[in-house]
């Protein structure tokens, strides 16, 4: 469900690499050669792209993007051209840095990715930081957010999948969840075990008894102290564990629709999800809004900066 356009014969990496040289010589930048190269590659090929840039030319691709492009254009085209694991690892420490404002986007690292991806992520952030995800974590929250987002971010959740579901104990738990949502008790070890430990699949079965029970979707629950910062990230938890599509297209929605657009946001789950659900993420996003993701952006942004996240929409072909 990726939104990527890959063309049917790609160049070999040293074409590209020679184009890309290329593209930053002489008085100014090309950038549509970087955007018809970088925005239709893969992340193993653009890892290729720059093992050669780097060898060709004794030059780091992506300090020779920081040199020669600005903005908005040059946020994506970095964020973009980082291995996944490093990308996720430089969005982390820029979450950790403004905490308050952004816990969410840790809680959506967190709960979006295979786990064997955020494990690396982690690594990465280790090695590149010289301190672990977990420990700014904690160091940086307080009291009932910090309950959460330390295990959040401490777990390797199993992957799973709908056959390895056990049923029995998805009622169980969906009783628990409601009990203690009940007593207004969010900040239960219950909810937080669940939540931070269970696959996803024996999450979404557990959420599915919850509301074949009770009658509502547990967010609906949560939804009377939505005002309440913890009960929001509760709340972001649950959908990006379970929709994360739905989740992605509200983050969208309000990053378009709000007065000025919210560049930052708009950037991040575009170069996050190109090459993961994008399509499922466009599909919500014109259900929601009655109007295509890709015109929805090229509306709210212009120049080089629109023509990145277009091409990463998939919105035109190399």
């Amino acid at each position: 469900m990726a939104s990527l356009k890959i063309p049917a014969n790609v160049p070999l990496p040293e074409e590209d690499s020679e184009q890309l040289h290329k593209a930053f010589k002489g008085w100014g930048t090309n950038e549509g050669v970087i955007i018809s190269i970088l925005a239709h590659r893969n992340a193993a090929q653009r890892s290729h792209i720059g093992a050669v840039y780097a060898a060709n030319y004794n030059k780091n691709l992506l300090n020779e993007l920081d040199k020669e492009l600005s903005g908005d254009f040059e946020r994506a085209v970095m964020l973009w051209t980082l291995e996944p694991v490093e990308r996720d690892a430089n969005l982390a420490k820029e979450s950790t840095k403004m905490f308050a404002k952004n816990n969410w986007v840790l809680v959506e690292i967190a709960c979006t990715r295979p786990a064997i991806e955020f494990f690396k992520a982690k690594q990465a952030y280790q090695a590149r930081y010289k301190t672990s995800l977990e420990e700014d974590v904690a160091y940086h929250t307080s009291g009932d957010i910090r309950k959460l987002l330390v295990p959040l971010v401490s777990t390797f959740r199993y992957d799973g999948n709908a056959d390895e579901v056990n049923m029995k104990l998805a009622s169980s738990e969906a009783k628990t969840l409601h009990k203690k949502i009940s007593e207004k008790a969010y900040t239960d070890e219950d909810i937080i075990r669940i939540l931070t430990t269970r696959s996803k699949a024996q999450i979404m079965a557990t959420l599915n008894h919850f509301k074949d029970k009770f009658g509502s979707s547990i967010n609906k629950y949560l939804k009377e102290d939505s005002e309440n910062e913890y009960v929001q990230l509760l709340k972001t938890t649950i959908k990006c564990l379970t929709y994360p599509e739905k989740y992605y297209e509200k983050v969208l929605r309000r990053a378009i629709n709000k007065l000025g657009t919210d560049e930052w946001a708009l950037t991040r789950v575009v170069t996050t999800r190109a090459e993961v659900d994008m399509e499922r993420i466009k599909e919500e996003y014109l259900r929601r809004n009655s109007i295509p993701l890709d015109r929805a952006i090229a509306n709210d942004t212009s120049g080089d900066y629109r023509d990145m996240l277009l091409a990463l929409l998939g919105h035109d072909h190399s």
